[in-house]
């Protein structure tokens, strides 16, 4: 299969409530067990992870990639938005191909042009770096629940409006549903 040839042909779009079915048979088939589909279905109807950006990419009429991002906010209190990208998932057989970037890439564009100042993220290290985030830590900011110093460079943040990063420090409150320590082990 040509990969080029799929991107061409791969939508992504902002889910319809609908779509709940379809959302988390992407999750499953990603991670391969139920604890993320649950999280990803108890984070969209979190009235504390408002407001949500979920995004399905499309190979045809085959949903083959769903990325999630939900609202959070900073202790102590400052002026910003926030959201936390948490889960990017990809069916195993469309993974490596590309439609994870595209993913965070829309999303993040999508964000920015709405006024979110900060994403963060709890992810791979070598994976999101690449996407423009950088470790959180060392810039002030803390994860909802302590990360372990052996994994601390994937708690990450990428500043989507300029200056953010050097302007505040603190704690990052996250919704509800994803406020539990087993959420913060990468």
């Amino acid at each position: 299969m040509n990969p080029k040839k799929t991107e061409n042909k791969m939508q992504i779009r902002e889910t319809r409530h609908s779509e709940l079915d379809t959302i988390l048979s992407v999750a499953r088939s990603a991670f391969g067990s139920d604890e993320v589909p649950d999280l990803v279905r108890d984070l969209l109807s979190d009235p504390t992870a408002n407001p949500t950006l979920s995004l399905l990419a499309f190979d045809g009429d085959r949903a083959v990639g769903h990325i999630l991002f939900t609202s959070a906010q900073m202790e102590p209190e400052a002026p910003l938005s926030i959201s936390i990208l948490a889960p990017l998932a990809v069916v195993p057989d469309r993974q490596k191909q590309g439609i994870g970037r595209k993913l965070i890439e829309h999303g993040l564009r999508m964000l920015r042009e709405s006024g979110i100042d900060l994403v963060f993220v709890l992810g791979h290290p070598a994976y999101y770096p690449r996407h423009g985030f950088r470790t959180a830590g060392w810039l002030g900011f803390n994860a909802p629940y302590p990360i372990p110093e052996k994994d601390a460079d994937a708690w990450m943040v990428q500043a989507l409006q300029p200056g953010k990063c050097i302007s505040y420090k603190g704690t990052v409150i996250c919704a509800e549903k994803l406020n539990r320590p087993e959420h913060w082990r990468e």
